[in-house]
């Protein structure tokens, strides 16, 4: 079956969802499926990959945003789904992209939407009221306008799970664990940022206010001021990097910068000591998940789903950063040949061929095999057909634009 996947907040420098959507499509590719990517971008591409066919549409910044993308123009990204002729989308943006189950379920064309991240959880740290209400009221209409909704995680399913929603499926996503493995450690990477008597303490992330960057930085404050003699590497670029590099002025700390090389990411995952994971909004976290498979425990914030995924191989603490210089101090209290082992055995949970296969049993894909002269791989699978969607109610009208 053709998939044609959709996804907004795509850019060079996004590691979780563009990780997930290579290694997604790279699955459907070998599983026999003709996978297609469309994304925003500065300028119109069409390229295969190893991941399948991938579209880049022109579309306009997002200020303050940090160089996200969004694709708004309605009727070109119709114009381009009707072309292609998909058997099945795939979206991976359940705001501006949300329409686009309407326009599946009007062509009987399968849809499905990939929550990959808490609305409630989002919509608290925008500082939004009534957070949970207006959560549940978009996600029945999610819910409503999509053949299946997939969640990464329990923590994810949890806001569909309060509201009742029949279709739910979670499916976890999975790491590289030959990219991302304990012998990536490297002694000169870890000198580039640590003393031999130092602990090298990393942060893997976007620069954005929903990763808590800074949280990071005044744990090291913390370990510091308590004799601990710690150094923070921080990978990643985004709009808080000025507003870091301030407030960690007095500090030993160093940035990297983003770093586009995965080799690059594995090999300052697996020369740290522990890894820190301090936003309280992550619905699965693949940057713990990689460096778990490189034998470095992880400090996860509690709120999020990370406690989930890291289990016995890290500590989940409160969000401040007292709680998370004393898990640091906790992991490092364990003898590291102890840590590092059950990090790696805790990885080796999820491996992206499970991931693949979920998300295509969400897509109702069966072996491929032709039928009366079809070619295998093209014939068009009965789609699944809902109740049509009801129009916004009136109080709707004004996240109309936003939400779709």
């Amino acid at each position: 079956m053709r998939i044609v996947r959709l996804a907004n907040f795509v850019t060079s420098h996004t590691g979780g969802l563009r990780t997930a959507l290579r290694n997604l499509g790279e699955g459907y590719q070998q599983a026999g499926h003709e996978a297609v990517l469309i994304v925003p971008g500065r300028e119109r591409s069409d390229k295969m990959t190893t991941q399948g066919r991938v579209i880049t549409l022109p579309s306009a910044p997002l200020p303050r945003t940090g160089g996200y993308r969004v694709m708004t123009g309605r009727r070109e990204l119709a114009k381009l789904l009707d072309e292609l002729e998909p058997d099945r989308i795939e979206v991976s943006d359940r705001t501006t992209l949300r329409w686009t189950g309407a326009w599946a379920r009007r062509r009987g064309v399968g849809a499905i939407m990939v929550s990959h991240e808490s609305l409630a959880g989002l919509l608290g740290v925008w500082g939004m009221p009534k957070r949970d209400s207006l959560a549940d009221k978009f996600n029945l209409r999610t819910a409503e306008y999509f053949d299946q909704i997939v969640c990464t995680t329990a923590f994810a399913a949890a806001e569909f799970r309060r509201i009742g929603v029949p279709n739910l499926v979670e499916v976890p996503l999975g790491v590289d664990l030959d990219a991302f493995h304990p012998s990536r450690a490297d002694p000169a990477v870890r000198a580039r940022y640590a003393r031999p008597d130092e602990t090298l303490v990393a942060f893997c992330s976007r620069l954005s206010g929903v990763k808590r960057p800074e949280l990071a930085v005044d744990a090291l404050a913390v370990l510091r001021n308590d004799k601990v003699n710690a150094v923070l590497a921080v990978a990643g670029d985004g709009v808080r990097r000025a507003a870091l590099a301030y407030r960690a002025a007095r500090l030993p700390v160093r940035f990297a910068g983003h770093l586009g090389d995965r080799a690059a990411v594995a090999a300052l995952m697996a020369s740290a000591d522990v890894v820190v994971a301090p936003g309280p909004v992550e619905t699965f976290g693949l940057a713990a998940l990689e460096a778990l498979a490189c034998g470095t425990p992880v400090v996860v914030n509690e709120s999020s789903a990370l406690p989930e995924v890291v289990g016995d191989a890290g500590l989940a603490v409160a969000g401040t950063p007292e709680a998370f210089a004393a898990g640091v101090k906790t992991l490092l209290e364990r003898p590291e040949p102890e840590r590092r082992a059950t990090a790696r055995a805790r990885a080796e949970h999820f491996g992206w061929p499970a991931a693949v296969d979920g998300f295509l049993r969400a897509h109702g894909a069966l072996p491929d095999v032709a039928v009366a002269g079809v070619p295998a791989g093209r014939q068009r699978p009965t789609a699944v057909l809902r109740p049509a969607v009801p129009r916004p109610a009136a109080g709707d009208q004004a996240f109309t634009g936003w939400f779709g």
